[in-house]
């Protein structure tokens, strides 16, 4: 075998060698930038060139840049020159100065050079740029081959090198998300076993602190249109009213320049806030000063701020339900108390009154309410009937209505005429009541064993009458202005009738004339009524009442809008 022949071969297995070397060496790291430098020097210090750079290409944006340059006169590290290639360009290895003059104009480089495409089966990476020799000859075939073969394996290398840098990138993200989702899981629970508000807000501050490394911060809220900071640290003064509802005017997510136009959080140094939502109504508000860390706040902080927030705001309103829920069932309890007692206040069972016949009902719209009808017997053996109803529901109408009753009460014993006795009741209610409440009232008493009924009607619906053997109704109307409008500048007036057997009388309260049909268009109205009580006259008292109660019923299809009372008094034939 020649010399020559023998220093090839030798030439040959140090090329080889060094391919080895040079690939297991680059394959094996997982840094992309020591990958691209090794390929540099090596190839550079291969071909004994004074000029070399690597070029990469930024996808979407079709530039490049330099990731490494060696030379005078090239690109500068980091420069981005844009280059135009078409595909078939992209898939050729080797890129020569004579074909590829204006390219290699564009990059600012000799057109002696030489363009190295670096890519795998799927992605194009870039180039790599080699200057001409400094012996000024031009690379032989084994150079290129030797060049090409390292440029491959660097490809594949910075492929993987990327990829690994991408997946511990994602590593990364995930241990962070998962780190994020088991504080979040704990804080839950710790959460979970909250009722307290001012727990709720330590915890939430604590967690602030320890998690996010956060010093200055806020957390504002709004319950029934009434805004108030729930927790803070670090801020150098409450926000007013006026600045709490600026930040929840402020989008969902809003990352706060320096120069914002808020006052508050210039001067805190907020720079992000979080809104918070319930029921897609935004009712809490986060804002947050920088990390003590000083890393800006990335999606996956933003992420945790808002459901850490939203733990927070979800557990302030499972507390505030139940205290609603608490404070409701306390209502129901002080309600069930009071509409037992106001139960108590009617007459139950109805007293015997000679030649009578009685039924009597109060259905409230409510568990209290504000109608009410008794029986009093006086100390001559007499007997009072009354019925009244308050304005309004609820309450307030069922403690003015005891109010009345007492008064009756009181005043059933005393020797004074009805029209004295209505006036006294009418100015004690307009002296101690507020302006918008009243009580239509009428009263009368039975006397002379059954066959006289005086009367005053104080503004309330008027008793319907008939007489025995006629069709045709008498109301009673004789009386004065309802109780408590004004105070008494003339005497009630009251009148007195005949009872003979037969005689009915019906008394009622306005929600029975006020029911309304289920489309709300029309009333039961006083007609309707006496059609009722002309077609039932002829029986019990309280089959007449259960017929009244039952046709209401079947006109409003048993829908309640008022107090119903009624009173059925007939006279035994």
């Amino acid at each position: 075998m020649s010399s020559s022949a023998n220093l090839d071969e030798r030439h040959s297995r140090f090329e080889l060698r060094t391919l080895l070397e040079t690939s297991r060496l680059l394959i094996e790291s997982q840094d992309p930038d020591f990958v691209l430098n090794n390929l540099l020097l090596i190839t550079m210090g291969k071909l004994l060139v004074t000029k070399g750079m690597i070029l990469i290409f930024k996808p979407g944006e079709n530039v490049y840049y330099a990731s490494r340059s060696k030379g005078r006169g090239w690109l500068k590290e980091d420069d981005e020159v844009p280059i135009d290639f078409t595909d078939a360009d992209l898939e050729t290895s080797v890129l020569h100065g004579e074909k590829y003059a204006s390219v290699f104009e564009q990059i600012g480089i000799e057109k002696e050079s030489i363009l190295f495409n670096l890519k795998t089966t799927n992605h194009h990476i870039g180039f790599l740029c080699l200057g001409p020799k400094g012996t000024k000859q031009e690379l032989t075939e084994r150079e290129i081959e030797f060049i090409e073969s390292l440029t491959i394996i660097s490809s594949v290398a910075i492929a993987n090198s990327r990829m690994f840098k991408e997946m511990r990138h994602i590593n990364r993200r995930l241990d962070r998300k998962v780190h994020d989702l088991n504080t979040l899981l704990e804080l839950s629970k710790d959460f979970n076993l909250m009722v307290d508000r001012d727990e709720i807000a330590r915890v939430f501050k604590f967690a602030m602190l320890g998690q996010m490394l956060i010093r200055t911060f806020f957390f504002a809220l709004d319950v029934d249109d009434e805004k108030s900071i729930v927790s803070i640290s670090g801020i150098k003064e409450e926000p007013s009213k006026e600045d709490l509802d600026k930040l929840f005017e402020l989008d969902d997510v809003t990352h706060i320049s320096e120069n914002s136009d808020c006052e508050f959080l210039n001067e805190n140094n907020i720079r992000l806030v979080i809104g918070l939502k319930f029921q897609n109504e935004k009712i809490g508000v986060v804002g947050v000063g920088l990390r003590g860390n000083k890393q800006e706040y990335g999606p996956e902080e933003v992420n945790f701020l808002q459901s850490l927030g939203n733990l927070a705001l979800l557990t302030i309103q499972k507390s505030l339900l139940l205290d609603e829920r608490l404070q409701k069932q306390r209502m129901e309890e002080e309600l069930n108390l009071a509409k037992n007692i106001q139960i108590g206040l009617l007459p139950d069972p109805l007293p015997e009154i000679d030649r009578f016949d009685l039924a009597a009902i109060n259905i409230s719209s409510r568990q209290v309410g504000g109608d009410y009808f008794d029986f009093i017997e006086t100390p001559e053996k007499n007997h009072l009937v009354a019925i009244a109803d308050v304005t309004g529901k609820g309450v307030p109408a069922s403690l003015l209505m005891a109010n009345l009753q007492s008064m009756l009460h009181a005043l059933a014993p005393i020797d004074v005429t009805m029209s004295e006795a209505t006036g006294s009741i009418n100015d004690i209610i307009y002296n101690n009541t507020p302006a918008d409440k009243f009580i239509t009232f009428f009263w009368g008493i039975i006397s002379d064993n059954g066959t006289k009924f005086k009367y005053v009607n104080a503004g309330h619906d008027p008793p319907i009458l008939f007489r025995k053997g006629s069709d045709e109704p008498v109301l009673l109307e004789e009386g004065g202005v309802i109780l408590g409008a004004m105070p008494t500048m003339m005497p009630y007036e009251s009148a007195e009738i005949d009872l003979k057997p037969g005689d009915l009388i019906v008394f009622f309260t306005d929600g029975v004339t006020e029911a309304m049909n289920p489309e709300q268009t029309e009333e039961y109205e006083t007609e309707r009524l006496k059609e009722c009580i002309r077609k039932n006259r002829d029986k019990t008292a309280q089959e007449i009442q259960d017929a009244i109660i039952t046709d209401i019923n079947a006109f409003s299809n048993n829908i309640q809008y008022d107090d119903i009372t009624t009173i059925v008094l007939k006279v035994d034939e």
